[in-house]
């Protein structure tokens, strides 16, 4: 990598893409945007001027460029594959927004073109930036709670898509599903980040309660066993708003317990401590990015990988099959290296 400002090429200009721009202002003397490119030409104009970048509407012309060391992926779905392997092969690094990929054999494609690469790919999980996440994450991998027994996660808002604004999220094909492989993917990766294990088995039950007209679920509550014990509950949804009191996530272990709203992390040992914390509002989305760009200068390990993407990718397929099949199905591996290391 080179010892000044990381050059990043943004693959994808709209929606989350926004954002992602606001964090890179953020640490411009770190990792910044040097180029962009989106298939409409209109986004792809507008964002070029609006970063004062080079655009372009065929990602590959972005990818031959010597002033890009990285790209952030910002793609439907269903584009994310090819935009990694793509990238991997031109020896650019990689961060890519949530889902990894949608399907066993994509998975296996990212997989080898990363690690025939040699390059560093990281997940977009903004999520674990959560200064109460990293806080609860830190107790449980210290012990404080002994052997987890039970992770619990929360990701439900009232989404007012309709037919008019859904685009591309309202097609299986391109989303890979309904709610729960889109925001549901988050409480999926922190479930797995706080339970510590690699997940080997789910079940599902989804539901469409209110966005009749797209053509997955818009809800979802899924339920997860990892290879240390651990078991995982999460509810996600577009339909509603959670009812008051309900965690964002806890977990439940043999010493104790720990419960947050996202915000406030509060633990309760078995000892008799008790504490409360109350963190200050991050953006997370900017956390990633800087996060993104130290891995890079320093050659460190991202929180989530591309074998951490794969194993939250089979988590929520297998949901899927358990709730196709009224079954607890197992985990697909890719291999047998891929893990939630």
């Amino acid at each position: 990598m080179p010892t000044d400002t990381i050059r990043v090429g943004l693959i994808g200009g709209g929606g989350i893409a926004t954002v992602h721009i606001a964090g890179y202002a953020q640490h411009a003397d770190l990792i910044r945007i040097s180029a962009v490119a989106d298939a409409v030409p209109a986004t792809a104009e507008a964002r070029g001027a609006e970063l004062g970048v080079p655009s372009f509407t065929d990602y590959r012309e972005l990818l031959e460029r010597d002033d890009v060391d990285a790209v952030d992926i910002c793609l439907p779905h269903h584009l994310h594959r090819d935009a990694i392997v793509a990238a991997a092969r031109a020896g650019k690094h990689v961060l890519c927004e949530k889902p990894l990929c949608l399907s066993p054999d994509e998975a296996r494609d990212v997989q080898a073109a990363v690690a025939e690469a040699g390059i560093t790919l990281m997940c977009a999980h903004n999520q674990l930036f959560m200064p109460a996440v990293a806080k609860a994450k830190e107790l449980i991998d210290s012990g404080a709670l002994g052997t987890v027994y039970e992770v619990r996660t929360t990701d439900s808002f009232r989404n007012e898509f309709d037919p008019s604004n859904m685009g591309w999220r309202a097609h299986a094909s391109q989303s890979g599903g309904g709610e729960l492989i889109d925001t549901g993917y988050h409480p999926s990766y922190l479930l797995m980040h706080l339970a510590g294990g690699v997940p080997v088995q789910a079940t599902a039950m989804l539901s469409t309660h209110r966005l009749h007209f797209m053509e997955g679920e818009d809800s979802a509550q899924a339920l997860f066993r990892f290879d240390n014990g651990a078991v995982g509950q999460l509810v996600t949804s577009w339909a509603y708003e959670p009812a008051a009191g309900t965690e964002r996530f806890s977990a439940v272990g043999e010493l104790g317990a720990l419960t947050s709203d996202g915000t406030t992390l509060r633990w309760d040992l078995r000892d008799g401590t008790s504490e409360t914390v109350t963190f200050a509002e991050v953006d997370t989305f900017a956390a990633e990015i800087e996060a993104f760009g130290v891995c890079l200068r320093d050659g460190t390990r991202p929180i989530h990988t591309e074998r951490e993407g794969i194993a939250v990718l089979g988590m929520i397929l297998a949901a899927y099959e358990g709730a196709r099949t009224g079954t607890i199905a197992p985990v697909l591996r890719v291999d047998e290296t891929v893990s939630a290391a």
